[in-house]
């Protein structure tokens, strides 16, 4: 079995959430520019994250956050951003490590990049979500982040309570019928 000792998985997932980190450093300094808005979902139960009782009972697993008109205080660091939201009228503050983010999505600009959360068993194999990897040598032993393209959300959708990102089926075609193209399109087989 080949082993990958590069980690291009983890190096390619590194430099996008770099771009995520760039972006919302870049609307902390000067605000959001244009139309642009973004939708950031992440994992509630990963190290780091920080919210109010009352929104980790509401969404024990899974948050999807909109910066647009109504978020203030936005900071980033190198390892995380936190940002004052209003949900349901209430005000909260939210602490995200970049680790923990699962998509970012631009609508503005068609934009959107999905993460998978890395495990490396005992065997230095990588896994997504925890799960043993179950592919054959020949297959790729990394992530299968991708970058594709977004859809606005619906009207309907209230700005001050969390959202989803538009939802992509198994062959990465937006339920909307934008393309999604994944970086493994690209591998040689």
């Amino acid at each position: 079995m080949v082993v990958d000792h590069i980690r291009y998985d983890v190096l390619t997932q590194d430099a996008l959430r770099s771009v995520v980190r760039t972006v919302l450093s870049d609307a902390a300094r000067n605000g959001l520019p244009g139309e642009h808005h973004f939708y950031v979902a992440f994992d509630t139960r990963a190290d780091g994250v920080k919210l109010s009782q009352r929104m980790r009972a509401q969404y024990p697993e899974e948050m999807t956050v909109v910066l647009q008109h109504q978020y203030w205080d936005l900071v980033v660091t190198d390892e995380q951003f936190e940002v004052g939201l209003s949900f349901g009228g209430v005000p909260e503050r939210v602490v995200v490590p970049f680790a923990a983010i699962k998509s970012f999505v631009d609508p503005s600009v068609q934009f959107g990049v999905q993460f998978e959360t890395l495990v490396v068993s005992e065997e230095g194999q990588t896994s997504a979500d925890g799960q043993e990897p179950k592919r054959t040598p020949a297959e790729h032993h990394g992530a299968t982040t991708s970058i594709g393209t977004a859809t606005p959300p619906t009207p309907a959708n209230p700005p001050d309570r969390p959202l989803s990102p538009p939802a992509a089926s198994k062959d990465g075609t937006p339920a909307s019928g934008g393309q999604v193209v994944n970086l493994d399109r690209f591998r040689k087989k």
